[in-house]
């Protein structure tokens, strides 16, 4: 399979994702809507998500996936199964501790998280009891994330992009049939979503071992004090713990800032931390279909040209992915920006949603669309750093970045309240993805082929008319106005779309760029 292929694979299934997750959100803006128990409910989420993402897609994914590409380029297959096993082992038992001290310490967590939900003693609860329900989520995800890492080493990509659909479809089950359930019984209904995130994480984790068992590359789990042992002093492991070391502290940095965030956004006026939530689901669609998918099939691809010694190959897979980052990014960032009510509305706007939460979540979703490029950018950059088992750059960039989105949001926040939360990360974004490129172009590991000054002036000259396009599409309609009509705006949204993509593609035809060369390359 080409490289354009698995990462188109990647990204329809990714999409697929998505857009059940949107469904997920639409129903639980319809049902719960935003206030201080979705607050509740959302810091909860982020708490399990936050360890998943050191353990899991994070620093665990950033160590093990280059050493395990590694391994299979000099080792062969069945030295590198036997590697699996092993840092399967150790994961299995420091997950077990984790969530063990997780669950036991969930009102630290919760605290620490977001203080501000004590001025809502039963939203406080609330919160520690789903944390509690849901922590265990954690090792589900990281052993999800660790049989990822094989299977797109392997170049089975399917399998860990259609994956996170599962997750979505239990929580709309839980939030669909087991919430009535819940009422019918005297029972806080949004706790039946905590049900379904458990059994989504638990699907997750039996489809991805039963691919690897296909395999061939099942990991065996040693349960023995003697396998542990064996497993911890063996050199693969070791490799892979002493390159998390620093990937903690970097992925680290980056949940510290989701965390600030959090503690101040529960300290605002109550909704603010669903608002967010909210206006993180759209920013998310760009991100993982083009960032995500990209950086799942260039890692692998990436540390194999480093292992083999390939330098021209490494920077060819390089600038194809920024290529592609560009020429997909700056258009939704531009739409996120300029046509950013629309979209709330058509997706939001229903049930317990009022037009004050659509209003209220387009300013946070309008700071992603500032920072979107450097988000995507980052995805297809910092594999760039990973992929040669440097780390340890990435992560000292990624502190001095949080000091500075905390600078602005001490600056931003009096005057914008919650929306300067994603926009402080967006421009942090910004300049971690400009630091990490400069970085690559200094140190000879990057040499862009000729073009790209041409190449930047046909996306911007396309997406100025783009932007002119859906200014006129978000004003000449009351898209509020058509609550009633549900199906009315959905269909003008759908027309809106689908003329944006006619008009960005075919201006960019009508300058020169060839997208299918783009795309072969």
């Amino acid at each position: 399979m080409s490289l354009f292929k698995s990462a188109s694979t990647v990204s329809l299934l990714t999409l697929a994702s998505r857009i059940t997750g949107l469904v997920r959100e639409l129903l639980m803006a319809s049902m719960f809507g935003a206030s201080a128990l979705t607050d509740a409910f959302n810091v909860a989420w982020r708490i399990p998500n936050l360890f998943r993402r050191l353990f899991a897609e994070g620093a665990f994914s950033q160590a093990f996936v280059p050493v395990l590409a590694a391994s299979k380029a000099r080792d062969g297959d069945e030295a590198t199964s036997a590697l699996v096993g092993r840092v399967a082992t150790v994961l299995f038992w420091v997950l077990a501790l984790t969530c063990l001290v997780g669950v036991v310490g969930a009102p630290w967590l919760v605290w620490a998280m977001a203080s501000g939900l004590q001025q809502d003693a039963h939203g406080f609860d609330a919160a520690v009891i789903m944390s509690r329900w849901m922590f265990p989520y954690i090792a589900f995800m990281s052993l999800v994330a660790l049989a990822a890492g094989v299977l797109n080493t392997w170049r089975r990509f399917a399998v860990p992009a259609a994956t996170p659909v599962l997750l979505n479809l239990c929580w709309i089950g839980g939030a669909w049939v087991g919430a009535p359930w819940f009422k019918a019984h005297g029972i806080e209904p949004i706790y039946a979503v905590c049900v379904g995130v458990m059994l989504g994480g638990m699907m997750q984790l039996a489809v991805q071992l039963l691919a690897l068992k296909k395999l061939g590359v099942l990991p065996a789990i040693g349960l023995g004090l003697a396998h542990i042992r064996a497993a911890w002093v063996d050199p693969g492991t070791r490799r892979v713990a002493s390159l998390m070391l620093p990937a903690l502290l970097g992925v680290g940095v980056a949940q510290l800032s989701l965390i600030i965030n959090t503690q101040i956004a529960s300290h605002l006026a109550p909704g603010s931390v669903s608002w967010i939530t909210y206006a993180d689901r759209l920013m998310e669609f760009p991100t993982a279909m083009l960032g995500v998918a990209l950086g799942v099939v260039l890692m692998p691809q990436l540390a194999a040209a480093n292992a083999g010694n390939h330098p021209e190959q490494y920077s060819s897979l390089l600038d194809w992915g920024l290529r592609l980052v560009v020429v997909m990014s700056v258009p939704c960032a531009a739409a996120l920006l300029v046509f950013a009510q629309p979209l709330v509305a058509v997706l939001y706007h229903y049930g317990a949603f009022t037009a004050r939460d659509v209003a209220q979540t387009v300013a946070p979703l309008m700071g992603w669309g500032v920072g979107l490029l450097g988000v995507v950018a980052i995805k297809v950059l910092a594999p760039g750093y990973f992929a040669t088992q440097d780390i340890r750059t990435p992560v000292r960039i990624a502190v001095v970045v949080l000091v500075l989105t905390q600078i602005f949001n001490y600056l931003l926040v009096p005057y914008l309240q919650h929306a300067a939360l994603t926009l402080s990360i967006g421009l942090g974004a910004l300049i971690n993805a400009l630091w990490l490129l400069f970085g690559l172009l200094r140190r000879g590991r990057y040499k862009p082929t000729a073009g790209w000054g041409v190449f930047v002036l046909q996306v911007v000259a396309a997406t100025a008319l783009l932007t002119v396009f859906l200014m006129w599409a978000a004003h000449t309609t009351d898209w509020l106005a058509l609550q009633s009509r549900s199906l009315q705006r959905i269909g003008l949204l759908a027309a809106v779309l689908c003329a944006s993509a006619v008009i960005y593609f075919g201006a960019l035809w009508a300058a020169g760029l060839k997208l299918r060369h783009l795309v072969r390359r």
